[in-house]
Formats: structure tokens, C-alpha cells, sequence
């Protein structure tokens, strides 16, 4: 019995020194189908532009056809919405959508554009572009990305575009880092960024001294790695630092990150990142992680409500609350949904993963939990 004990106090006292280095926790608060119009309604971003929400997202026939387009949702309080747009290019499916506001205050819709020609039928992908100065009336989208290198999101930084586009079609699995002064026109900055495996769909952030994050998802390529890869770089951008997040990480579609602001609760939580994503473990599901970026490690901390073709989530913050939209075919239909989430901490009864003494009061309190009973909570070590 008492080898059985032991085992199991281990196996606890793992899972709670895990607790111990994600200083938050996230509350699922609402979370409410906000389209379904299409016979598919996928691949997602939101974004928060002059006062207002907007989710955009593909419509079409299904995951792959050749009607793709992309719609364009609008809302004051994240509750009610209203169609403003729906973007389409003659002879090419429309995917991905991403949003992002240009320096002079434009919002910018980019996007995945495939020349197919049946549906379910494979296609090089290339990217689009197309803006708007009031979230209604759009230019007409223009080819900046041909079929075969997918520009798949970019991020705005002192003035500039940054995005990484990846092989999609024939060619070499390699990723490749480029700038745009108007978001239209791009130069590679890098030209041979990250090949490691199958690197494709790629988001980048700047945190505020600028130091540039890229999450990356890989997928199956032969008896190669397909766990997601965090990138990391300061200065001009063309030295990387790679880190795997590991196999409970393997083929994170739609990847995506986001910086909390600063002064959001406590200390701890003004350096914080989150990132979202499509997990496998347990059959697949739309999730919310923490990332640090000083450990170089990523935990789930937020199953969504989700499942089958899901993920390819857009995460806004704002008024203290995430704001994550997403796709998911959990209830039969593929349709977009809206969940908002409170992120609080940190947790563990005061324990700070940064605190010299954290580990060592938590490896004590949950031992003793485990192996004596008669231990309670009230009796737990104060960390201050």
C-alpha cells in the first residue's frame, strides 16, 4: 500500500508544481454561436477598431471549394452582430482571414487566395490583400503573395508589416521572413527563416521593448518532428532563437498569441502571454495556453467548447476581459463563435512561480496532503 501511496503523491505533486508556473487562471464566462449562415463557416480573426469588434472569417460550400470568400461581422459589445462585408476574387477560395490597422488607421484584411478549380482539390495558395477606412465599404482585393507562398498573417511594429509566409504547393518547407512599408508590397527580410520539419502557418508579435515572437505550427512530414516552435528575436530581426514546445503541442492550427497589457492585475500578470490553438490530445479541440516566453514553454489552461474541424482562433483584449472567436463543429454544423474568458491570478494559494521558496512550499503541501490526511489546508505554508 504504501509504495502505491507514494506513487500516487508523485503523480500529484507533479501536476501541482505544474500549477505552480502558470501564475493566472482563465474562466470560461460565456461563449455563443455568432454565425452560421454558410454550409461551412471557418478560419477566424477578430480584432477591436474605432470603438467596435470585428470577426472575420471563410464561407463556402465546405473546409475546401472553390467559392470561397470571406465575411466580414461587426459589434459593439461582442453580443450582437451584424454582417458589414463579404470579400470575394473571382476564381480563387478565399481563406484565413486576419485583421490588423494599418499606421494610418485603415483596417486591413489579409487573407489566403487559391486559383481552384473543384472543390476538394488541392491548389497552391498565394495571399490577398484588401482595406477599409470604415469597417464597410473595402477596396478590391489585390494579389500580394502568387499561389505557391502563402503569406498567412502579418503584424504592424513602428510602422511596418512583418509576416512570414510558408510553401504552400510545390517547393521546399521552408519559411521565410518579410517587410512591407504599405502592406501591399513585400521584401524578404530573411530569406531561409526555419525548415525543420513541415514549419507552416506562422504569428508574430512584438512585446514592448520589441523583441519579436513567432509561434509556428508544423505538420507531419515523414518520421520528422511536428511539435509547434516558438521563435524569438531582438536587434533587426534576421538573428532567431528556436525553442519546441513539445509533442502535446503537435500540429497547433491557427496558431495564435497575445501579450496581456501591462497593468492588468498584478505584476506577474503584465508580462504574461497567451496563445490559442487546435489541441489532438483527447480528439481535437479549440484551446487557450499560457506561454512563457522566458522558460520557453506553453500549458493549456482552457479547454474551449469544441471539437471536429475547430480552432483558428482571434483574441482581443479589452475592459479586462479576453475576447476569443473561433470555428468548431462541435454541435454539427461548422459555425463562428464568440466566447469571452477572465484571466485572474496568480493562483496556488499565493504561490509565485517567481517567489525563491514557490517550489519548495508547494512540493511540501502537496506531499504532506497526499501522504497524511489529517493535513489541511488552513495548515498550509504562507508564501508571502
Amino acid at each position: 500500500m504504501r509504495p502505491r501511496l507514494l506513487s500516487i503523491g508523485f503523480v500529484v505533486l507533479q501536476a501541482a508544481i505544474a500549477s505552480a508556473a502558470v501564475p493566472l487562471t482563465a474562466e470560461l464566462l460565456s461563449v455563443k454561436k455568432i454565425w452560421d449562415q454558410a454550409p461551412h463557416n471557418a478560419f477566424t480573426d477578430l480584432a477591436r477598431w474605432h470603438e467596435r469588434f470585428y470577426c472575420a472569417f471563410r464561407e463556402g460550400r465546405g473546409h475546401v471549394s472553390t467559392d470561397g470568400c470571406i465575411r466580414v461581422l461587426c459589434s459593439k459589445d461582442a453580443d450582437a452582430w451584424s454582417s458589414t462585408g463579404l470579400i470575394s476574387l473571382d476564381g480563387h477560395d478565399l481563406r484565413d482571414a486576419h485583421l490588423s490597422v494599418t499606421p494610418d488607421n485603415r483596417l486591413m484584411l489579409l487573407g489566403g487566395a487559391a486559383p481552384r478549380e473543384k472543390d476538394n482539390h488541392s491548389a497552391p495558395t498565394g495571399s490577398f490583400v484588401a482595406f477599409s477606412k470604415d469597417g464597410t465599404e473595402w477596396t478590391k482585393p489585390q494579389i500580394v503573395s502568387e499561389p505557391g507562398r502563402w503569406l498567412w498573417c502579418v503584424t504592424w511594429h513602428k510602422g511596418k508589416a512583418y509576416g512570414v509566409s510558408y510553401s504552400a504547393g510545390k517547393g521546399s518547407p521552408n519559411l521565410e521572413l518579410l517587410t512591407s512599408d504599405d502592406g501591399i508590397t513585400y521584401r524578404p527580410l530573411v530569406p531561409k527563416l526555419y525548415s525543420a520539419g513541415r514549419p507552416g502557418e506562422t504569428t508574430l508579435r512584438f512585446d514592448r521593448l520589441g523583441t519579436c515572437y513567432a509561434l509556428v505550427r508544423r505538420d507531419k512530414l515523414g518520421d520528422q518532428p511536428y511539435s509547434t516552435i516558438l521563435g524569438i528575436s531582438r536587434g533587426d530581426y534576421t538573428q532567431w532563437q528556436w525553442h519546441d514546445l513539445g509533442p502535446e503541442f503537435n500540429a497547433f492550427g491557427g496558431p495564435n498569441l497575445l501579450q496581456l497589457p501591462t497593468g492588468h492585475g498584478s505584476t506577474e500578470l503584465s508580462e504574461v502571454w497567451l496563445a490559442a490553438g487546435r489541441m489532438h490530445q483527447d480528439a481535437a479541440h479549440t484551446a487557450l495556453c499560457y506561454l512563457d516566453m522566458t522558460e520557453h514553454k506553453m500549458t493549456k489552461i482552457l479547454k474551449l467548447p469544441s471539437g471536429g474541424d475547430t480552432s483558428y482562433p482571434g483574441l482581443v483584449w479589452h475592459n479586462d476581459l479576453l475576447y476569443l472567436s473561433y470555428y468548431s463543429t462541435h454541435e454539427g454544423k461548422t459555425s463562428i463563435y464568440l466566447a469571452k474568458v477572465k484571466v485572474a491570478g496568480p493562483l496556488t494559494h499565493r504561490v509565485r512561480s517567481n517567489t525563491p521558496m514557490a517550489s519548495g512550499a508547494l512540493r511540501h503541501s502537496a506531499l504532506s496532503s497526499i501522504l497524511h490526511p489529517s493535513f489541511s489546508e488552513s495548515s498550509w505554508p504562507e508564501v508571502p
